[in-house]
């Protein structure tokens, strides 16, 4: 008797797919002729959004740029006549391999923002002299050599200038005199 209740109940479930079937299942290829445009156009759109371009294509992004364009401007420094300060004339042994010296003989002149600057630096000449005689002694002639050399001979000296005469801004360092021997 239970053998004959499944049979039934098998037969009821078989015959309720057969005509439900074609009812309620939506074929794969229409959802995904939907839903396939509807993911593209918001991937399209995002990728836009993102990128900026519908930003541009709205006008949203010209007003940023009016509004840099009419901030003021900084004026330009009105530079007066450069001023230059002459440093005393130095004589340093390079560092060198064997029993061979090699000297350095430098005069270096450097220019300064304005006048007012000259007495400051004039105060810590001496120890401006000393970071010189300092570094130059751990020069090698190789060193020296050629306009790379004399290039990064003039940016370490003004670095090393800049760091002793802190609150004063010097321009540029220029050599006025030098002579490997």
């Amino acid at each position: 008797m239970a053998e004959d209740l499944e049979e039934d109940f098998d037969e009821g479930e078989g015959s309720d797919d057969s005509s439900d079937s074609p009812k309620r299942k939506l074929p794969i290829k229409k959802i995904l002729i939907i839903v396939l445009p509807i993911l593209l156009l918001v991937g399209i759109g995002a990728g836009l959004y993102f990128t900026g371009i519908i930003d541009k294509l709205l006008g949203k992004g010209e007003p940023k740029a009016a509004e840099h364009s009419e901030a003021p401007k900084e004026a330009p420094k009105v530079v007066g006549p450069a001023v230059f300060m002459d440093l005393p004339e130095m004589l340093v042994n390079l560092q060198t391999q064997g029993r061979k010296q090699a000297f350095l003989k430098i005069k270096v002149a450097i220019e300064l923002e304005s006048v007012l600057d000259q007495p400051k630096v004039e105060a810590v000449q001496v120890r401006l002299i000393d970071t010189f005689q300092v570094y130059l002694r751990e020069l090698r002639p190789e060193d020296l050599q050629g306009a790379a050399g004399m290039h990064l001979l003039r940016e370490e000296l003004l670095t090393r200038i800049q760091a002793v005469v802190k609150p004063v801004k010097v321009n540029d360092v220029l050599f006025k005199e030098m002579l490997v021997q």
